[in-house]
């Protein structure tokens, strides 16, 4: 379970940013009178939080995988000064 915990942390994280961000752009877009209509732009919006959520599990993982490789480096690195010596 305390594997899954930075992933955690990450996605509260951003998604308190991204509620905010879309706060303000909801404003903007209101208060601009734009074109387009807002169901259609939170829709976009919803669509792209998603795929936003889905790179960053992705990329929390990639980092995880990396911090894990860069271990196994240093103790493949003790083990052959150990050989060496």
């Amino acid at each position: 379970s305390t594997a899954n915990a930075p992933e955690d942390d990450a996605l509260n994280r951003y998604s308190r940013t991204e509620r905010t961000a879309y706060s303000r752009y909801s404003r903007d877009a209101n208060s601009s009178g734009g074109s387009i209509p807002s169901s259609a732009l939170e829709k976009r919006i919803e669509e792209l939080e998603r795929e936003l959520a889905k790179e960053r599990q992705e990329n929390v993982r990639l980092m995880k995988m990396t911090q894990d490789k860069e271990e196994l480096i240093g103790k493949l690195k003790e083990e052959i000064d150990l050989l060496n010596r």
